[in-house]
């Protein structure tokens, strides 16, 4: 099968579900620190605002890779890169087993999250790459791998968490990466043929002469307003295992927490991209930031565990759909040639705002002592990301998806 045929083809649709368990794994580096964060503060002795700076760290090292994995995959494909990351993850998990200090441990997350980034947003990037009329849910399943990690894997290392302490919990993933991730990236050597590139560009390239966006303006519109509503995603999904220990839940009840929130990432990530197929990326979005600032205002006047859990799954079903969109807006107005280097940026602003939120909410927290004004920070970055792309869909409007175009 050549050209646009395999667009949307059942190799497409093989070759995503490869890389949805590439990413459940890829990904768990960075769920990993969060449910061993309460056993780092207690082993170190220190405050909640250095036990959050190997979260910040891991954060700021997946952004970067974001950025040079996309280019490694445009370059060399996805295969390389993410044989290449699993030994990166595997290097990193180790030295975080061994770290004597926080300091040590951040720079280890450093590394673990240089090498997680290839199984998030190259690998979409990658994904996107073999779908048009179907590039939403193919998208969004891609991206949901991410969140089936935090989900799924919590709740598996508690018990090494529990019995073995959370040192043991970095050389089980450094083993179970190395196993997992290398064999499976070799069923994606393939590389997209250049009819089927062309094919599909030809109408991004029309989309974005109709909205008149210079791409680089574009983009870094976009990498603002990724920064926006991931400082407010973070609050959440950053400390909400810290949250339940400081009211007395303790560690267990904010990892199922932490799961039931982003199994509900999970669903609204799916209807998602169902929902992006029929009104593109950029109106999925605005959406998508419009019931995450409504979700984080629940958590101001509620703290009790049973109205806890039931905003944890409300914030899930949310706000999952967001950071998927934005791939989705960069291949319907950019180049397929560009795809890596550009949702890779994309992604990593995206990220830079978790690490920024995730540092903030801690430093806040230090300050005040409640979570009360984090929330409320949130919420503000959040009106930020909602302003900007609501200045985008006036500008672009995109009429029809990339599916509807090819019909």
């Amino acid at each position: 099968m050549t050209g646009a045929d395999i667009l949307d083809s059942r190799y497409a649709w093989a070759r995503l579900a490869i890389s949805l368990a590439i990413a459940m794994v890829g990904n768990v580096g960075m769920w990993a620190i969060i449910v061993v964060m309460p056993a780092v503060q207690a082993d170190f002795g220190v405050d909640r605002a250095d036990a959050s700076l190997p979260y910040t760290f891991a954060m700021l090292g997946f952004a970067l890779g974001n950025l040079v994995v996309g280019r490694v995959v445009d370059r060399f494909g996805v295969t390389v890169a993410l044989t290449l990351a699993a030994l990166v993850i595997a290097a990193g998990m180790g030295m975080s087993a061994l770290s004597p200090s926080v300091l040590v441990l951040s720079v280890a997350q450093f590394i673990v999250g240089l090498g997680t980034a290839a199984s998030f947003g190259p690998l979409i990037a990658d994904v996107s790459l073999w779908f048009l009329r179907r590039r939403g849910i193919a998208v969004a399943i891609a991206a949901s791998g991410n969140y089936l990690s935090g989900a799924i894997w919590p709740v598996l290392l508690a018990g090494i968490l529990a019995g073995q302490g959370w040192r043991a919990v970095y050389v089980v993933l450094a083993a179970v990466t190395l196993t997992v991730v290398v064999p499976l990236a070799l069923f994606l050597r393939r590389r997209l043929p250049l009819e089927a590139r062309t094919h599909a560009d030809n109408l991004s390239r029309l989309r974005a002469q109709a909205a008149g966006f210079p791409p680089r303006l574009l983009a870094l519109m976009l990498g603002v307003a990724g920064i926006g509503c991931c400082v407010a995603m973070s609050m959440p999904q950053v400390h909400i295992v810290s949250f339940c220990v400081d009211l007395g839940y303790g560690p267990a009840v904010g990892g199922q927490m932490l799961s039931l929130m982003l199994l509900g990432g999970v669903v609204s990530r799916l209807i998602s991209g169902l929902v992006a197929d029929q009104l593109g990326g950029v109106r999925t979005l605005l959406v998508g930031s419009l019931l995450q600032c409504l979700a984080l205002f629940l958590y101001l006047p509620f703290d009790g565990m049973v109205s806890l859990y039931v905003i944890s799954a409300i914030f899930g079903l949310s706000q999952g759909g967001i950071v998927p969109s934005y791939a989705l807006v960069v291949r319907e107005y950019m180049p397929s040639a560009e795809a890596g280097r550009r949702v890779g940026f994309v992604m990593m602003m995206t990220i830079l705002g978790m690490a920024l939120g995730g540092w903030m909410t801690g430093w806040i927290y230090d300050v005040t002592g409640s979570y009360q004004m984090a929330f409320i920070n949130g919420i503000v970055w959040n009106f930020l990301n909602i302003g900007i792309m609501v200045a985008i869909l006036m500008r672009t409007r995109p009429r029809r998806p990339s599916g509807a175009v090819a019909a």
